[in-house]
């Protein structure tokens, strides 16, 4: 599969125009109602760097849920990188708003032993931007092929020390999607958001997904209701994992990532 070779060579490949405009479109109004009710409350959205957030928020706040998780082109990677019964933990978004800076390169979590000792993904990322992208509005940056660097100089075990920039600039690829486009791509690939000088925001939704026993999961707090799982189709429900409650509550976000919160890059 293209996918497959793509993302253990580069770290990211992409499916362009895999939803129609409306789709994307419906999907931003979904972002953009999160984004407000999470920054009405403590714990409801965690920075990523100065005007830069990240909200994480139940399948049920997104209407086309549904319609990504089971559409065939994430399904077929989903099953290719991660096998059969990989496993849906995490839905939310990135907002880079107007002014925000330059992150400084990272990778989203420590490399997990599976990857360090066999070269085995075992988790993928998938985007969808609410906007067509431009340069102003600081397009997502990633230097493809770093998503095995192995370095106990990383703090963390997610960034990298400044030294190390010039490996990255000089692999540096600027995404510049459109509405309707997915992407999908190791979290282990080396990447960072630059300076959003517009006056527009970027939002980008995060679809993530682990094979079995990734372990992903204890850094999210999804959940869906007992009759909105029932009327999955298999195809989606078969790999969600998250609680199935009678009522939903907000999510207090888990997964912060604190270097990235001076945006120091």
């Amino acid at each position: 599969m293209q996918a497959y070779d793509e993302i253990y060579r580069d770290g990211i490949t992409a499916c362009r125009g895999a939803f129609a405009v409306e789709w994307a479109d419906r999907m931003r109004e979904d972002m953009e109602a999160a984004l407000e009710e999470a920054l009405a409350r403590p714990g409801g959205a965690v920075g990523r760097g100065p005007n830069r957030y990240y909200v994480e928020i139940h399948p049920e706040q997104l209407r086309g849920f549904a319609d990504l998780a089971s559409h065939p082109w994430v399904t077929a990677v989903c099953e290719a990188v991660l096998g059969p019964r990989y496993q849906i933990v995490e839905l939310g978004f990135d907002v880079p708003g107007p002014g925000a800076v330059d992150q400084p390169w990272h990778r989203d979590f420590p490399m997990p032993p599976v990857t360090r000792d066999t070269g085995r993904l075992n988790s993928l990322a998938f985007n969808l931007t609410g906007v067509d992208t431009t340069e102003a509005m600081g397009p997502f940056e990633i230097a493809p092929g770093t998503q095995f660097d192995d370095d106990p100089a990383f703090e963390h075990g997610m960034f990298p020390p400044k030294d190390r920039y010039p490996r990255y600039l000089e692999r540096a690829v600027r995404k510049y999607p459109r509405r309707g486009d997915i992407s999908a791509r190791s979290a282990l690939t080396i990447h960072r958001g630059t300076a959003n000088v517009s006056d527009t925001s970027r939002p980008v939704l995060v679809l993530g997904v682990d094979a079995p026993g990734a372990g992903n999961d204890e850094r999210h707090a999804m959940a869906v209701t007992r009759d909105y799982h029932a009327a999955l189709p298999a195809v989606v429900r078969d790999h969600l994992t998250c609680a199935v409650v009678d009522t939903l509550v907000p999510i207090e976000q888990k997964h912060t990532i604190e270097g990235l919160v001076m945006g120091d890059a």
